[in-house]
């Protein structure tokens, strides 16, 4: 969360900055994306023979150990996926896949669960968290030395170690990929989630998402209608509007993220961890990317450096400890993961 631009809503680093798109998250999850009516939130909760119809289950299996297993793995989806402390599985998981559009709800509810966290300074992310680390982890330098990591350095210091020219910018299967510019009547891409909105707003030298939030008989001109109905037509824009795709960020663009990064404080200074194996350059000039760090610097990271192997030692001990748990009384280890009932 600290990497997250609050104003931009990305991730931005030293010179580059990242963000989850509609086409990513559809080519990730392996669904496309469709001319349709999206997840409104408005769908009533399913009930228990509702659910037990997708999982394929009738009464007749009540205590079939096959089904058991089915709603097992429902449940521990929807705890690891969509995690919500109150009701301990999110109905939501259940209603974006039972719909055939759902890509877009899950990274509207991404970008909303992002946004309202670092407003508040902290909290749980509630949202599809290892489909956001497997869209982030997919840019990262593909170099044995940054997969190793032999040093333990946390996520943090490894990655504000890195710069336009690490980043793995290329992927030839969104080669003939159109993207998605606008839907319906609005001229941007309307993100409805499960918790908010987040319509995109162009503005002159800005770009913002704006978050709307909706409550129950509040919305007098019928915007989340809208908003849903926008959907059923798509408006795409391919290599013919936009130009052939490069790789390339030029100076401007260059200068200008440096300069946000500086001015939103950005957490930057620190050596750069493990040797990098550069393709070549992809920034037009990048003047001082590989400027050696001062001595004081150098002595902070060392000190952190030192700090973190001690707090991995005590880990690695508690880790060990409980493993001698487990051991020691797997039983009530596992009986502790099952449900109360065995009704569903």
């Amino acid at each position: 969360m600290q990497f997250y631009d609050p104003l931009y809503h990305c991730f931005t680093f030293p010179d580059f900055q990242l963000l989850p798109t509609l086409e990513e998250y559809a080519y990730l999850v392996g669904i496309p994306i469709l001319d349709q009516l999206l997840s409104s939130g408005l769908e009533s909760i399913h009930t228990s023979q509702e659910i037990a119809d997708m999982l394929h289950i009738d009464e007749s299996l009540a205590m079939s150990e096959d089904a058991f297993e089915a709603i097992f793995v429902l449940l521990i989806y929807g705890l690891v996926l969509f995690p919500n402390i109150d009701k301990f599985v999110d109905v939501n998981s259940i209603r974006i896949f039972s719909t055939l559009n759902p890509i877009s709800t899950l990274l509207g509810d991404t970008y909303f669960s992002l946004h309202m966290r670092n407003a508040k300074g902290g909290g749980a992310i509630v949202c599809c968290l290892p489909q956001l680390y497997k869209w982030f982890i997919s840019y990262l330098p593909q170099t044995v030395a940054f997969k190793e990591n032999k040093e333990c350095l946390r996520w943090s210091t490894r990655l504000m170690s890195l710069t336009n020219d690490d980043i793995s910018w290329y992927n030839h299967v969104y080669d003939g990929v159109k993207i998605i510019d606008s839907c319906g009547e609005f001229s941007n891409v309307p993100l409805l989630g499960t918790c908010g909105g987040f319509p995109l707003k162009d503005k002159p030298n800005n770009i913002l998402l704006e978050g709307v939030f909706f409550q129950d008989g509040k919305d007098p001109q019928g915007l989340k209608a809208r908003m849903v109905r926008a959907w059923c037509k798509i408006h795409k824009k391919g290599r013919r509007e936009l130009g052939p795709k490069n790789c390339i960020a030029l100076e401007p663009y260059t200068v200008w993220v440096r300069k946000r990064a500086s001015e939103y404080l950005m957490p930057y200074e620190y050596p750069r961890p493990t040797p990098m194996i550069m393709v070549g350059p992809s920034t037009l000039p990048n003047q001082g990317a590989e400027e050696l760090r001062d001595e004081d610097r150098s002595r902070a990271w060392i000190r952190e450096r030192e700090e973190l192997l001690q707090q991995i030692k005590e880990k690695d001990a508690l880790v060990e400890f409980l493993e001698h748990q487990v051991i020691d009384d797997p039983d009530d280890v596992w009986t502790s993961l099952l449900p109360k009932s065995s009704k569903f």
